[in-house]
């Protein structure tokens, strides 16, 4: 069975400005199980994280700032939220729930988080909507715990794992493997493993191209023995916040030659959903779901 990590506390207590797209969270696990998609024993709710495992990923003074609410107005606003001890639960949430999704796709091949693929979270820093590092506090529980021994992380949201890339800069056993809008947020770009930078407007036949150029090329050589995948949606052509021009058919390939090249290869893959800012919320939505759907055709 699919294993889908989920909260209600994922889309609260953000405030109204805030809430648009955030409603996805709310509405994403409505659609799934209302079409059959998943069941409702499909989804688990994680605790939120412990702070020896945060402390694996985050500098303490970072971390201290955060859980004591003393960030500076201009680090509050490089989040892009209002900093609040209910958002640090929140964050603490995802991010465990990522590193449940990691556990369970041990056992079952695949696991997803309905949040997560907080990409822009760095071991000092948060910026973009991101605070804590979800994908890569999983990670390095994995390796930690001698789990796997070769991680790489697929970031395929429009815009560049910058924090990824920072804090796995100098540890070979993660690679980190991100195509994003050149032009797009953040502005200063990182150095992760292997970039691709899309040209503005870039559409379905060229960025599938290079996808299926890469992304083979990079399981063969690595051998991975574990694939975080960031899908955000935000690389569609109605995107507010992207600026690349994929249809919904082009986002859902994207992830078909993704998930089953895990399949194929039999890497246990996590899937964080990341960004989406289309003008319609069944826009993203739909997109969204399009990655559940094939999870169920592809491995179940």
């Amino acid at each position: 069975m699919l294993k889908i990590a989920w909260s209600n506390i994922y889309a609260h207590p953000l405030p109204v400005n805030h809430r648009f797209p955030m409603v996805k969270y709310e509405l994403l696990p409505e659609q799934l199980l209302y079409e059959g998609t998943i069941v409702n024993d499909s989804l688990f709710c994680p605790a939120a994280i412990t702070e020896d495992l945060i402390l694996r990923t985050h500098d303490l003074a970072y971390w201290q700032k955060l859980k004591n609410l003393s960030l500076s107005k201009k680090e509050e606003r490089r989040t892009g939220f209002p900093l609040s001890a209910a958002l640090i639960t929140r964050e603490m949430v995802i991010a465990n729930g990522t590193l449940q999704c990691a556990l369970y796709a041990l056992q079952h091949g695949i696991a997803m988080n309905i949040a997560g693929g907080t990409h822009h979270a760095f071991t000092n820093r948060g910026e973009g909507f991101c605070l804590l590092n979800d994908i890569a506090i999983a990670a390095n529980y994995l390796l930690d715990n001698n789990l796997v021994s070769q991680v790489l992380v697929v970031d395929l949201d429009v815009h560049q794992g910058n924090g990824t890339a920072q804090i796995f800069a100098n540890q070979p056993k993660v690679f980190t493997f991100s195509m994003h809008g050149a032009h797009n947020f953040p502005l200063h770009k990182e150095q992760s493993d292997l970039d691709i930078p899309l040209a503005d407007g870039t559409k379905d036949e060229e960025y599938l191209l290079l996808l299926q150029q890469y992304l083979p090329k990079l399981i063969a050589q690595l051998k991975p023995k574990f694939i975080f995948f960031q899908s955000g949606v935000d690389v569609l052509e109605t995107d507010k916040l992207g600026r690349l021009g994929l249809s919904i058919a082009g986002c859902k390939k994207r992830d078909e030659i993704v998930l089953s090249a895990c399949k194929k290869h039999q890497i246990p893959l996590a899937i964080s959903m990341g960004g989406g800012y289309s003008a319609r919320i069944a826009t993203i939505i739909e997109a969204h779901a399009n990655t559940y759907r094939l999870a169920q055709q592809i491995y179940f």
